[in-house]
């Protein structure tokens, strides 16, 4: 574990890469960053051919859609195994604990 109380969504969801949504897996983790006040969040993209056509080997804009979660963010340059890491700051794709109830019943 990282110095930050992590977040994170491991699954399906939808990359939307200029227009074309592609279905994808993603692992995604993400932390506020109190010194600045942003959350930020990142991960990687499963590997898969349409990912690459689509980004075409270079940073690109993207949207990710984990079900009713959405964000906007980037994918940067694939690594050698075709993993696309992405990364955003702000609203994650993914629900975040906001109440320290919510944070209790996730622990329990």
């Amino acid at each position: 574990m990282s110095e930050h109380d992590e977040d994170g969504y491991s699954g399906e969801a939808v990359l939307v890469i200029d227009g074309t949504e592609i279905a994808a897996t993603v692992e995604l983790r993400g932390y506020f960053q109190p010194i600045d006040g942003y959350y930020r969040w990142y991960g990687r993209v499963a590997t898969s051919e349409q990912v690459s056509a689509a980004a075409g080997g270079k940073k690109t804009a993207v949207e990710i859609r984990a079900g009713e979660y959405s964000a906007k963010g980037e994918l940067s340059d694939p690594d050698p195994w075709d993993r696309y890491r992405v990364m955003g700051t702000s609203t994650p794709p993914f629900h975040v604990p906001t109440s320290l109830e919510e944070l209790n019943e996730l622990n329990a």
